[in-house]
């Protein structure tokens, strides 16, 4: 282990789209949603009106899935000026539906890495989402016996990532965490002390996109990639 890294005892690792992949349904299922209605707008306006509600709505339905299926419902009734069919309603909510029953496709080299990791840290997995839609992946994933807990995080803001640390009984240069959002995964932890590792993934929402100079942390392509320094 390098000495930047002598200190950590936990990590954490972010799940959608830094173990399993996840936003590629999103992106999928906003396809289809702009088909089911195209007799209304043209997909760009469907697809900016379905992010803004999406913004509006995620103090109050947080993130995940079902939140995202209710943000489509409520879209779909504005841009149809509340004369959508209840048929394609019933559609929408079968796109989340069909998202919620995806089976877990593990990014590469994640269960050899948490496998290598596991003996020397203590592993949690701290992500946002839908406590039970996140419960249940990682369950399907295969991977819930290399975690200490699991922690879902209303947000991942420098405070949430306080009570996390102090939840945990360490110091914030304890905490390594490694996630695919600079936004949600990155920049808070530098913030507070702790350690961050990037792990792009090809498609990000628009939601965690943010410009950053790339210093206070390490990036690597692939998830086996930490092993070189830990």
């Amino acid at each position: 282990m390098t000495n930047e890294y002598q200190h950590v005892k936990v990590i954490a690792f972010d799940a959608d789209d830094t173990l399993w992949v996840n936003e590629t349904y999103f992106r999928e299922a906003e396809l289809k949603f702009a088909e089911l209605l195209s007799a209304y707008e043209t997909a760009n306006k469907i697809d900016q009106e379905l992010f803004k509600m999406e913004m509006d709505n995620l103090s109050m339905y947080g993130y995940g899935i079902k939140g995202f299926m209710l943000s489509m419902v409520e879209s779909a009734l504005a841009l149809s000026n509340y004369k959508i069919k209840p048929k394609i309603i019933e559609k929408i909510l079968n796109l989340g539906k069909e998202m919620l029953e995806k089976p877990i496709e593990l990014l590469d080299g994640v269960e050899h890495t948490l496998k290598v990791l596991k003996p020397n840290y203590k592993l949690i997995l701290a992500t946002k989402g839908d406590l039970l839609d996140q419960e249940r992946k990682l369950e399907k994933s295969g991977l819930i016996k290399y975690f200490h807990h699991i922690e879902v995080l209303s947000d991942k803001k420098p405070d949430n990532y306080l009570k996390l640390v102090s939840h945990l009984d360490i110091e914030p240069r304890e905490l390594l965490m490694i996630g695919n959002s600079l936004k949600s995964d990155i920049l808070p932890l530098i913030e507070i002390g702790s350690s961050a590792v990037h792990v792009p993934f090809h498609t990000t929402w628009a939601h965690e996109v943010v410009e950053h100079n790339g210093n206070g942390y390490k990036t690597i392509s692939t998830l086996t990639d930490v092993l070189k320094f830990l």
